[in-house]
């Protein structure tokens, strides 16, 4: 699939101070971007460094009294999906040294507070299966709702709650699958089709030895997803993290398919 994606932010700061801002994704197996651009009209670029991983680049951004940036590229999607209930999961003392913090709680997936709810419902289930079938009861019993969370809701908060955006989703079946052992990791991405539109979390679950995509707002698939970086939650994949007070003035994202 082909994408065009612009996105653009407009901040004012209460002072001087420095963010970083990754809203930038690279060329990987699955994506290639072409003709990247970044425009920066207010702020001056300190260092540009690699994201978690090294998916995506981060961009260390000095601010006087206003941030105002541009970020716009073509990007191919080249991922096949796979299926995920034919997938086995990797044993975990054979898992890679980088992927065993995925499985631990974090600041916004607070797994160990979810083991007695996986055990009563997800029992004997393994591999693919499981994580299809937390994906199917977080779509189930999840309503989208763009009222009742905050930069501080956390999965217990939405679990509660049964509502929320697409972060939320994210860190609930974050926290149900690592729960039952299985490593998952948070994913922040563009996508069309995503309404509202904006930037959109999606969950990267590891299973016979790769990373393996799924949206459990059901609004975007594998094969249109663009993946810019991940992290352990939303802290890790925040698309602006200041060092300062900053208020919104104007922020848009585009994602247009190519046909």
């Amino acid at each position: 699939m082909l994408l065009n994606v612009k996105t653009c932010l407009v901040y004012t700061a209460a002072q001087a101070c420095d963010a970083l801002v990754q809203m930038e994704p690279t060329t990987d197996g699955g994506q290639r971007c072409d003709n990247p651009r970044f425009l920066l009209l207010s702020g001056s670029t300190l260092r540009q460094v690699e994201g978690e991983e090294a998916i995506g680049v981060r961009r260390w951004i000095s601010i006087g009294s206003r941030l105002d940036c541009i970020y716009e590229a073509q990007v191919e999607v080249r991922r096949a999906a796979a299926t995920l209930d034919g997938l086995q999961e990797t044993p975990r003392h054979q898992l890679p040294a980088s992927v065993i913090r995925y499985l631990m709680p974090s600041r916004y997936c607070q797994s160990d507070l979810f083991l007695d709810f996986t055990a009563a419902n997800f029992s004997g289930l393994t591999g693919g299966a499981l994580v299809q079938a937390m994906n199917d009861w977080v779509a189930s019993n999840f309503t989208y709702d763009i009222y009742v969370s905050n930069p501080g809701t956390t999965a217990t908060d939405s679990f509660s709650a049964q509502r929320g955006v697409c972060r939320d989703y994210a860190h609930v079946l974050i926290a149900l699958l690592r729960a039952m052992g299985l490593p998952a990791r948070f994913v922040s991405a563009y996508a069309p089709g995503v309404q509202p539109q904006d930037f959109h979390a999606v969950v990267e679950v590891f299973l016979e030895g790769d990373w393996h995509l799924v949206d459990p707002t059901g609004m975007a698939t594998p094969q249109d997803i663009v993946r810019i970086c991940v992290g352990r939650d939303a802290a890790d994949a925040s698309f602006l993290t200041s060092y300062g007070v900053l208020t919104l003035q104007e922020q848009s994202v585009r994602v247009d398919q190519i046909t």
